[in-house]
């Protein structure tokens, strides 16, 4: 019985994948204490993308349909995600005496975007399906639609990974990491949802992977030469407002984006100057902001930036 449900899993697992490498997906799955919950989402292209099209949806308990629709909760992204960078959403509410939980302040500085207060698609508890949702059509799914799973989903295949027999829990008090091995989303509803596929599990409020990720994806930065290090320093840092920063690099920038704390992308405008990029601040307004650089072979660095 168990090789026959593995067979199955595995089965529907490789055919309701996308085309690898070629649309985001869920690369972090954080479900820790009180409110600290963030998924984080991959671009494995070489272009930038425009996260107007796409959604995150929590399908309570069970809730949904296979299709996608019919959530619980969900959450427009905005912004612009950078070639083979992450996006990360995390709750938004730091007030310890909220009746709905609150996020620690370490977690809640690493968003690109934040979900709203309530109702939120990041208040799952392990036995709510995840979906990442592009102009209404499914394109990953961590757990499984229309399933409850009780407390939540795990590794016991005698119980189709339902915690029905007593399995493991792996959507519920841990981290899950996409493996590097996976280059596309799960976009149908899975008839089982293995979690050990495809993810790798972190104890409880870790958050240390969130910000980058490795996926075998062709030109991603995990594929570069361990010794092709590139550096780089960015002066003055705080800068004034219109007061021009300068970049200088070990390799040649093709692209800049800067985002703010809010997630909405900013313009940015820039000249290469010989072996420094020049930054132009006068649009800017006071704040911090990440500033990713996409070089020449398309391998990415984050930094932050203060406007002051």
């Amino acid at each position: 019985m168990k090789q026959i449900l593995f067979f199955v899993a595995s089965l529907f697992s490789f055919s309701l994948i996308a085309q690898d490498c070629s649309e985001l997906f869920i690369s972090e799955y954080v479900e820790g204490s009180s409110n600290n919950k963030a998924i984080e989402i991959y671009n494995p292209t070489s272009a930038a993308v425009d996260l107007g099209a796409y959604k995150v949806v929590r399908y309570a308990n069970g809730n949904g349909n296979a299709d996608g629709s019919g959530g619980s909760d969900e959450m427009t992204l905005s912004g612009s995600l950078s070639p083979y960078s992450t996006w990360i959403i995390t709750n938004s509410d730091t007030n310890s005496t909220n009746e709905f939980g609150y996020i620690e302040i370490e977690l809640y500085n690493m968003a690109d975007q934040l979900a709203p207060e309530y109702p939120s698609p990041l208040y799952m508890n392990g036995n709510d399906a995840i979906g990442l949702i592009k102009d209404n059509e499914l394109i990953d799914i961590v757990g499984k639609i229309g399933e409850d799973p009780g407390d939540a989903w795990t590794d016991d295949v005698t119980a189709g990974f339902t915690d029905a027999n007593g399995g493991t829990f792996w959507t519920r008090d841990q981290t899950l990491v996409r493996k590097a091995s996976v280059k596309s989303g799960v976009s149908s509803n899975p008839v089982l949802f293995d979690p050990t596929a495809e993810w790798d599990s972190l104890p409880r409020n870790t958050w240390t992977e969130l910000g980058s990720h490795d996926c075998d994806c062709e030109g991603t930065p995990s594929s570069i030469k361990d010794n092709e290090l590139i550096s780089f320093i960015i002066y003055p840092n705080p800068a004034k407002i219109g007061q021009s920063l300068t970049l200088k690099a070990t390799k040649a920038i093709k692209e800049l984006f800067l985002i703010n704390v809010l997630g909405q992308q900013m313009k940015v405008e820039f000249i290469n100057s010989g072996e420094n990029t020049i930054i132009n601040t006068s649009n800017l307004s006071k704040g911090l902001y990440n500033i990713s650089m996409v070089f020449d072979d398309y391998s990415v660095r984050t930094s932050a930036i203060i406007i002051k």
